[in-house]
């Protein structure tokens, strides 16, 4: 699933689409943010927020992902098994600029969700039978 589609060029603070979790079997994702292109003397900051109805979301994030600089892809894992009121989750941004130069600032992103697949239950092995 993706928050935001890989290619997205951001140049200012903002969110993305909301995604429907309901229907996620472990509610535990691994969360990648990528970072395809980007200019000097910028930082984004990303988080995850949840909401109840997909529409308003809370303003307090489920999880904050390192402030990033350059080009590359940063993992992170979500897990919110224990929060079964959350059905959608989005992604939000902050860009940050500093320098003399150009002052708007300039990404090009991707943020994805992969669920964590269920670990197979574990039976116990039958007793060794005795002599």
């Amino acid at each position: 699933m993706e928050l935001v589609p890989r290619g997205t060029e951001v140049t200012s603070s903002g969110d993305g689409a909301a995604v429907d979790t309901s229907a996620s079997r472990t509610r535990t994702f691994v969360v990648t943010l990528t970072i395809t292109d980007t200019i000097e003397q910028q930082s984004i900051d990303l988080w995850i927020h949840g909401s109840e109805d997909g529409q308003n979301f809370s303003p307090k994030a489920l999880l904050k992902l390192p402030q990033r600089f350059y080009r590359g892809e940063t993992r992170l894992v979500l897990d919110i098994s224990q929060r079964p009121e959350i059905k959608a989750i989005r992604a939000h941004w902050d860009l940050n600029r500093w320098g003399r130069v150009a002052p708007t600032p300039r990404f090009v992103i991707g943020v994805s969700l992969e669920e964590v697949p269920a670990f197979p239950k574990r039976t116990p092995a039958p007793a060794a039978a005795s002599a």
